[in-house]
C-alpha cells in the first residue's frame, strides 16, 4: 500500500505548491491532492510560483520541468532556498537522463515522467531520500532515437537551456534541433 498522508485535523492540512502550465491538468491533479489532505496553492508559471512562495512556505512542491519561461528546474533551486526542508517532486511530459539527474541533484526527492496519477505524486513526495536498490533493472538498451533524445538533453543542459548554443555544440541547424525539442521523447 502506498505512503498516502492521513488528513491532518483542524485543518491543519500540509501545504503543497502545484506550478504546471497545463490548466486541465493543474486543476484535476490540485483538486485529487486536495482529497488527499494537502492544501493546494497553484501556479501556472515560475514566476507566478515564485510570487507565492514566501507567504505560502509550502511544505511539499510539484512543479513541470518545461513551462514558457524559466524551466522548473530554475524554480527547485528557489524553493529550496527558500526552504530547505520542503520536499519537491519534479513532473515532466519530456523526460530524460538529463534532467532527473539535474532535478535530483538540484534537490527534488522524486522524478515522475506524465501522465501520472495523484497517488503516484503522493507516493514519490512521501519517499524516502535514499535509493532504491531493489528497482527494476531494464531488459534491453535505449534505442537509437532515444539515445539521441538523451543526448540532446543533456547538451541543452549543458548549455543551461539556450537552444542556440546547443544547435552549435551539436553541430546542428537551430530549426532541426527545435523540431527534434518539439516533439515528445521516445519510448525506451
Amino acid at each position: 500500500m502506498p505512503d498516502t498522508p492521513v488528513p491532518p485535523v483542524d485543518d491543519e492540512r500540509s501545504t503543497l505548491l502545484l506550478v504546471d502550465d497545463d490548466e486541465v491538468f493543474r486543476r484535476v491533479l490540485a483538486r485529487a491532492l486536495e482529497r488527499r489532505g494537502f492544501a493546494v496553492s497553484v501556479a501556472a508559471s515560475v514566476s507566478a510560483a515564485l510570487a507565492k512562495a514566501p507567504a505560502l512556505a509550502p511544505e511539499y512542491a510539484v512543479v513541470d520541468l518545461k513551462m514558457p519561461g524559466e524551466s522548473g528546474l530554475v524554480l527547485i533551486e528557489k524553493l529550496l532556498e527558500l526552504d530547505p526542508n520542503t520536499r519537491v517532486v519534479m513532473l515532466t511530459g519530456y523526460a530524460s537522463i538529463a534532467t532527473a539527474v539535474e532535478a535530483i541533484k538540484l534537490g527534488a526527492v522524486h522524478y515522475l515522467a506524465k501522465p501520472c496519477d495523484a497517488d503516484q505524486v503522493v507516493a514519490a513526495l512521501n519517499k524516502s531520500s535514499n535509493g532504491d536498490s531493489a528497482i527494476a533493472i531494464a531488459g534491453s538498451p535505449l534505442s537509437v532515437d532515444r539515445l539521441e533524445w538523451e543526448h540532446i538533453q543533456r547538451v541543452l543542459a549543458e548549455q543551461n537551456g539556450n537552444i542556440s548554443a546547443t544547435a552549435r555544440a551539436l553541430k546542428m541547424h537551430r530549426r532541426t534541433l527545435q523540431r527534434k525539442l518539439g516533439k515528445h521523447p521516445t519510448r525506451e
